[in-house]
């Protein structure tokens, strides 16, 4: 069970480190519409706009997306293993 653990987060890093650079910097469907309908001009930042994770990037440069998404596979794992953890059923041994 460990090495399927410990595969998962080696194959999660890549992905998150490797191919986020090939991720469109186009905007998605939502973000299009909203600016094609005029939504946009109305709209305003969220409070978290200015964060080190803000447009998937560290901070804002695009040079950092892949550490942006290592840096997120990491903490969700983290928060994942320390959830599982905290919830493990003790055995009464």
């Amino acid at each position: 069970m460990k090495k399927f653990f410990l595969g998962f987060a080696v194959v999660s890093l890549l992905v998150a480190g490797v191919l986020s650079y090939f991720a469109s910097g186009e905007p998605d469907g939502l973000d299009k519409t909203v600016e094609d309908t005029g939504i946009a001009e109305h709209a305003q930042d969220h409070p978290l706009s200015g964060s080190a994770f803000a447009d998937y990037a560290l901070g804002g440069d695009d040079r950092f997306t892949g550490l942006a998404g290592v840096l997120g596979v990491v903490v969700v794992l983290a928060l994942s293993f320390g959830l599982f953890w905290f919830l493990r059923k003790k055995s009464d041994a």
